[in-house]
């Protein structure tokens, strides 16, 4: 094949995804809220994977800090073979129950989390084995695979399969079986993250200041939310040290730093509640 018809191959192929995500929406937001329940008493939301599978899931669950101001222990990733496999195989990883069973301890996996297992065959051990685990712990327990039939949508709780087909390779499930499980982890964390409250609109009002960009994004985060110029917002900030919640009841209410807390604290950190939206 040349070129152009490889990736025209692919392109097809890729299409399929969505459509099968699409019909696995319902278990999907069922998900979400359990995971909500689960993280509002306390709780953890943990990916498990091997391979690709935990690669893609250790990528969503580091986006989370960032993008939501969440800390780094409430969405994380365990993947098999350790922060070795992020960057190559590590030979016989998957195959390891034992390692799944340690790994978990590790994070002294409790019975207010969800762990989430992830594999495209549905059959992967380290995955299964962790579940397994996570059940006896009264964990809740999601699965998201290519296959509805496979053990491991059957151990779970809420099993989420788009079942994309076969690869363009065969066996190949970085692609569309990867494709779909980023599709559903965008979803999880994202939605868990709205109705956490998160955002504010679709404004990341919890960004981390990082760096350069994203201390440039917060003034322009405040001026949409609030409608408010930029002194008025670079003022908001320097006197709510740079908290965009605490700033943005400042500016819509027209109100003190001081009285802006009492607020947010009434609220109990409910952002609109805090507001009187």
């Amino acid at each position: 094949m040349t070129a152009i018809q490889i990736v025209r191959l692919m392109n097809r192929e890729d299409r399929k995804v969505a459509v099968a995500v699409a019909r696995e929406l319902p278990a999907i937001a069922r998900a979400v809220e359990a995971i909500v329940q689960r993280i509002e008493n306390g709780g953890r939301l943990i990916y498990v994977g091997a391979g690709s599978s935990g690669r893609i899931a250790a990528l969503d669950a580091s986006e989370c800090p960032p993008t939501f101001g969440t800390p780094p222990e409430l969405v994380q990733a365990q993947i098999a073979g350790g922060k070795k496999a992020m960057t190559q195989a590590v030979e016989g990883a998957e195959d390891s129950r034992g390692d799944a069973v340690r790994d978990l301890k590790r994070i002294r996996l409790t019975g207010a989390d969800a762990v989430v297992g992830i594999a495209a065959s549905g059959t992967t051990p380290y995955v299964l084995a962790a579940l397994a685990f996570a059940k006896r712990r009264k964990v809740l327990t999601i699965a998201i695979t290519s296959n509805r039939r496979s053990p491991l949508a059957r151990a779970a709780r809420i099993a989420i399969a788009p079942e994309v087909g076969p690869e363009v390779i065969a066996g190949s499930t970085r692609l569309k079986a990867g494709t779909a499980q980023k599709l559903v982890l965008n979803m999880l964390s994202t939605a868990t993250m709205v109705r956490l409250g998160h955002l504010y609109d679709n404004l990341m009002i919890d960004v981390a200041r990082t760096n350069e960009k994203l201390r440039d994004r917060e003034k322009r985060i405040l001026m949409e939310a609030s409608r408010r110029d930029v002194s008025a917002v670079e003022h908001a900030l320097r006197q709510s040290k740079h908290n965009l919640r605490l700033a943005l009841v400042m500016l819509k209410r027209n109100i003190s730093a001081e009285q802006a807390k009492k607020r947010l604290a009434a609220a109990r950190g409910h952002l609109r509640r805090a507001l009187g939206e």
